[in-house]
């Protein structure tokens, strides 16, 4: 092909339907109020649920950890890069998760795709929930088992493709709290499933570590399921914990089939140290600092109840993602254009993100926010023109 002239014209009808990506240079670090382009805003679209990504002490562990092992990893883990801030990260999470061993990746969708194509493959299936995060659907996708996909939280949908594969190791994946509606996936249901039909369960609790369950532990804490039951987790560390990078968390014999064939693993670079080192800070606070997520669920209840007056339709969540469902692409558009206007920031998520007709206003709210800066929210939410 001489030119990308076909590229051009998918851009071209791409900003005709609304549904063109553009990005927001920030001038700073996160937190409830951000600078871009020279302009002060209300933060309500970060997944900084915890208001740790500008912490103080997280910050001074990784200038003290650079300042010891340099900024580079160097290598892959199983090179030479793997190195005891690593170590000891990978440690403290097995224990926060209370299972035997953990393996760091450097994104949710590198561990998404290295865990689905280790566990399964050609003679096998994958069982995906329709409203799964992109990575869990494409890993299931370039797995190269059988993918299905079944009704969102429909258990009865999954019952009867479990029961009609003939797939020799079956896997059921979904994401622990959905990234776009905020909504709970039916996990102790899953797991019943998974257990009468001999297929492995794995949860991306992305969403839910460090906001629910006891001492941030996530879903799977909060409906007392063990190991046995989900055999394979995953978390993201750039969410509530404020910094970046992933982990699996399972047995010693999952753990040690990931480094040997999970090839988003073996093959790239390790993160870097500091960062490692961060997070390992992060952590700690997460477990002790309990007012966090009392206060983040405070914030929830009030924009709820505040919500709840005004002629806008907000999806049922108990979760940090609180999302005002608008339906079309363009209105959603205007609808934050004229929030940016009044000082808040939320960002508009359209289609394929989201299904056709369910685009929306997807509010996220943090522990770092206050009630009055919620309450700024919700009168610029009563002073919008639909």
């Amino acid at each position: 092909m001489a030119g990308f002239d076909e590229l051009a014209i998918d851009l071209a009808q791409r900003r005709n339907q609304h549904l063109y990506r553009s990005r927001r240079v920030l001038e700073g670090p996160q937190g409830a109020q951000i600078k871009i382009n020279g302009k002060n805003l209300l933060n309500f679209c970060s997944n900084d649920y915890l208001g740790l990504a500008n912490h103080p002490q997280i910050i001074q562990a990784f200038k003290k950890a650079a300042d010891t092992y340099g900024v580079g990893s160097g290598a892959s883990h199983l090179v030479n890069g793997h190195s005891c801030c690593h170590h000891a990260l990978e440690e403290a999470l097995a224990e926060f998760t209370g299972r035997e061993r953990v393996l760091l990746f450097s994104t949710g969708y590198m561990a998404n795709l290295g865990v689905v194509s280790a566990l399964v493959g050609r003679g096998d299936a994958v069982f995906e929930d329709r409203l799964n995060h992109a990575s869990l659907l494409d890993a299931g996708r370039l797995s190269r088992a059988r993918f299905q996909r079944y009704a969102h939280a429909d258990m009865a949908d999954l019952h009867e493709k479990l029961e009609r594969s003939r797939g020799h190791r079956k896997l059921i994946i979904s994401d622990g709290v959905f990234s776009m509606d905020g909504d709970l996936a039916p996990v102790e249901k899953m797991a019943q499933q998974a257990s009468d039909s001999g297929a492995w369960l794995m949860i991306d609790d992305a969403h839910g570590l460090g906001c629910i369950g006891e001492g941030g532990r996530g879903t799977l804490s909060q409906l007392a399921l063990s190991c046995a039951e989900v055999p394979v987790l995953v978390g993201t560390l750039g969410k509530a914990f404020g910094t970046g990078g992933a982990f699996v968390a399972g047995s010693e014999i999952l753990i040690e089939t990931l480094i040997q064939k999970a090839r988003t693993y073996i093959y790239t670079t390790a993160m870097p140290p500091a960062l490692a080192a961060a997070t390992l800070a992060s952590l700690k606070l997460v477990e002790v600092e309990h007012w966090r997520r009392e206060k983040l669920a405070a914030l929830i209840s009030r924009f709820r109840t505040g919500m709840a007056a005004l002629p806008l339709q907000l999806m049922p969540s108990t979760t940090a993602i609180q999302p005002v469902l608008i339906g079309d692409s363009e209105k959603t558009l205007k609808i934050s254009e004229q929030l940016l206007q009044a000082g808040i920031l939320v960002t508009a998520i359209r289609p394929p993100t989201v299904p056709k007709g369910t685009a929306r206003l997807r509010v996220t709210l943090s522990a770092a926010h206050s009630e009055s800066q919620v309450d700024q929210l919700l009168a610029a939410f009563a002073a919008i023109s639909v």
